[in-house]
């Protein structure tokens, strides 16, 4: 008797991505309310997965209340290429701006991060995938312009996958727009301080998020050109299984430190103390260097000790 084959079709569960509650952890399933992932920074208090942060969200984290102005804000992409998809370009940017509340995809301004005056950008993936276009790259230019105007630090947190395709050419020259905003904050000897969140890759990572003069990044984010998937698909062979996750990246000499979000505003006021020190604040020989209350973690920090090496540290009290 022949043999009977029988196909089941089987419902989509909860490893579904599609079918799982934005709130529900995909590493250990926890679920939390809302305002309870806020509270926690978007950090499953279980296993310390970090669930993606909104633009705006990321600044209240980092910035002091109150303090931050936006620049750039009235700037909109445009269409020049008439580009059409399954969708036209410019319907994708309005359902990208009702959705997140953003004109684009990254958020620039000045604000005080633990009372020091900072230059502010952070990227929000939900609008379109953090995709870098023209506006994002103009919006990260001023950031950049005014760090260099009032002599203030810059801070970049991105989240991207990379240039936008909609704006073909014109995204592509924002890798090198972005870049010579990088040249003048060296010049005039303005800090810039990257941080990498999950995920930072195509040209946002072969750009501007890769030359800070600090870099750090949050935990198992990953920061590579291309994915895992399309590097196997590309080249035939299997990749590694931390392959370009934050923690690879450390060990291979592309970061200074990853630093989870619960400790991440602390580490920056570390570096905004050692970068940007007020004139009546002792620094280097003259003794250590005092930190606010909320910016002290028991311990040796990862930035601290990365700094150690280079005899930048400072000595504790």
């Amino acid at each position: 008797m022949a043999p009977v084959e029988v196909d089941v079709e089987r419902p989509k569960g909860d490893d579904d991505p599609g079918r799982r509650h934005p709130n529900t952890c995909p590493s250990c399933r926890s679920h939390y309310r809302d305002d309870e992932l806020r509270h926690a920074l978007r950090v499953c208090a279980q296993c310390g997965h970090h669930f993606p942060v909104g633009a705006l969200e990321r600044i209240d984290q980092i910035v002091d209340p109150g303090t931050f102005a936006e620049i750039g804000a009235d700037l909109r992409a445009a269409d020049p290429l008439a580009f059409v998809d399954l969708r036209p370009y410019t319907d994708r940017l309005l359902d990208a701006e009702l959705q997140t509340g953003l004109g684009d995809a990254l958020v620039a301004g000045t604000g005080r991060v633990v009372g020091r005056p900072t230059a502010i950008a952070v990227m929000d993936f939900a609008f379109m995938g953090g995709s870098m276009g023209s506006v994002m790259g103009e919006r990260f230019c001023l950031a950049a312009d005014a760090a260099v105007a009032e002599g203030i630090p810059l801070i970049s947190v991105t989240a991207s996958g990379g240039a936008r395709m909609q704006e073909n050419i014109l995204a592509l020259m924002q890798m090198a727009k972005t870049v010579g905003a990088v040249d003048q904050l060296r010049e005039a000897g303005v800090p810039y301080i990257s941080v990498l969140a999950h995920p930072t890759t195509g040209g946002v990572i072969a750009s501007f998020a890769s030359l800070g003069d600090i870099v750090i990044a949050e935990p198992n984010a990953l920061l590579s050109f291309a994915g895992p998937r399309v590097v196997e698909q590309t080249t035939g062979e299997k990749t590694a299984p931390d392959f370009g996750r934050a923690e690879s990246n450390l060990r291979l000499g592309q970061l200074d430190a990853v630093v989870p979000r619960r400790e991440l505003k602390a580490e920056l006021a570390r570096l905004l103390f050692l970068f940007s020190p007020a004139e009546d604040e002792p620094t280097g020989d003259q003794g250590p260097v005092p930190l606010p209350e909320d910016a002290t973690i028991a311990g040796e920090s990862p930035v601290d000790r990365v700094l150690g090496r280079f005899g930048l540290g400072r000595r504790r009290g």
